[in-house]
């Protein structure tokens, strides 16, 4: 409860002027920086007491004996607090001097606590979907903007983690982004941790060689067992060339069972997607290079994610009960190579831009996604009853972050939907209770 007057103080919603409980008018100038360490809530807070100005720390609470139940009184760091916030004035704080600390009392009518339950409420959906149509457009446009660029920014630190971690090499970060981009979610972990289980120099060395690259990989994934009976010649020659290598190179393989396949079309199973990677990896391959030759053009980044598998990946997608030969496409769709440069190009040039300064690569990042095709899945697609539909990549982006950073994690108090919600009920403009109660929330299907 505590967290919903930190929230209100912080954004200074209040539905009517603040008074001290002795009756001195209050005015909020600035509610100072939240402070998530030891200390008191807010500091370096400016505010006006009966027209005098304070500025100092500012303390919050629901009841304001929690202040000696918290101990703040034996605490010396609470000494320099100009002002004391509360939902109940059931006490009355001195300083060791004896000075009494301001206090002021804050109440919300109903309707606000009824949208904050709502809001918070513990089951899996989009929590203010039914008052979302009711938004000005300027407020849902401005968020999904500030969201798509959120999401890029946090895209292209993991990318420029990736590249602190192995001392500046720009190749063997967008190699392991382009991995974890191979993974679309469902083996996005497994395939980070596989890219950064080998060095790129070990592959190079072989990379005219594309079953030693393709054994190194699919070896290094786990996914090669000698001890397995799998009476498959391709199998056994993978076998043998990843002992030999892997004892080269003093090379560990990663559990085999990290990898997921339900959900997922054969096409799409770890088999052929590590075998994808390692096609484009064939003949020396630089992905940085690449991206940079490219230049932010998305049909000259459609060309270079056109990777093609022929020979035995064109006709299986995996070994013993998943070997049986089948007709399946042998290049990745569209959809997915838009999805590559979604996750991987357009984080790359930002990412790039950070590094060297070129405001103008940052600014492509974002354009080039306003050119792609939205995404259509589960996370977009419970939008829609929103009244928000994607009409590009940019703005799908901006939903399935809402969702997954957001509504996902319960963080509505940061969210400005959320944000605007309560801020109108804390003033007393009410949304239609009865069009909201009979259909509160929209489920997010998995």
């Amino acid at each position: 409860m505590e967290l919903i007057y930190h929230y209100l103080w912080k954004h200074r919603v209040f539905g009517y002027p603040l008074t001290t409980v002795d009756g001195q008018a209050l005015v909020v100038r600035s509610p100072g920086r939240h402070n998530d360490d030891a200390g008191p809530d807010f500091s370096g807070a400016t505010i006006l007491i009966a027209g005098q100005e304070w500025v100092g720390n500012v303390e919050i609470h629901v009841k304001a004996s929690d202040w000696f139940l918290h101990g703040h009184d034996r605490d010396r760091a609470y000494d320099s607090v100009i002002l004391h916030v509360v939902a109940v004035d059931d006490a009355r704080i001195r300083r060791p001097d004896g000075s009494e600390i301001p206090q002021t009392v804050v109440t919300l009518p109903p309707e606000f606590h009824i949208a904050y339950r709502h809001l918070t409420a513990d089951l899996r959906g989009i929590r203010c979907a039914s008052f979302i149509p009711m938004f000005p457009p300027m407020v849902k446009t401005d968020w999904l903007e500030s969201l798509a660029v959120e999401r890029l920014q946090m895209k292209a630190e993991r990318l420029l983690d990736y590249r602190r971690q192995l001392d500046g090499d720009w190749e063997q970060a967008v190699f392991t982004a382009v991995a974890r981009g191979l993974g679309f979610g469902l083996n996005a972990l497994p395939f980070e941790m596989l890219a950064k289980s080998i060095p790129l120099k070990y592959i190079y060395h072989h990379a005219d060689n594309l079953e030693q690259v393709e054994a190194l990989l699919l070896g290094q994934a786990g996914l090669l067992d000698s001890s397995r009976h799998i009476f498959d010649d391709y199998y056994q020659m993978l076998c043998r060339e990843y002992i030999f290598l892997a004892r080269k190179y003093g090379l560990r393989p990663m559990r085999a069972d990290l990898w997921k396949y339900s959900r997922s079309r054969p096409q799409n199973f770890p088999h052929r997607r590590i075998a994808m990677l390692a096609t484009a990896l064939h003949e020396g391959v630089q992905f940085a290079k690449g991206l940079e030759k490219a230049a932010g053009d998305i049909d000259a980044l459609l060309e270079f994610f056109d990777w093609r598998l022929d020979g035995y990946w064109g006709r299986h997608y995996g070994f013993g009960d998943m070997g049986e030969e089948r007709v399946m496409p042998r290049t990745l769709s569209v959809a997915s190579k838009e999805l590559l440069i979604i996750n991987v190009a357009a984080p790359f040039y930002y990412a790039h831009a950070r590094v060297s300064g070129n405001i103008e690569v940052g600014e492509k990042a974002s354009n080039m996604l306003m050119l792609l095709n939205a995404e259509r899945n589960s996370k977009t697609s419970c939008w829609r009853g929103c009244g928000l539909d994607p009409e590009d990549a940019l703005q799908s982006q901006a939903l399935i972050h809402l969702r997954d950073e957001y509504c996902d994690r319960n963080r509505c108090l940061d969210c400005r939907f959320g944000h605007y919600l309560l801020r109108h009920h804390a003033r007393g403009r009410l949304f239609d209770w009865k069009r909201v109660e009979e259909n509160t929330f929209i489920e997010i299907p998995d």
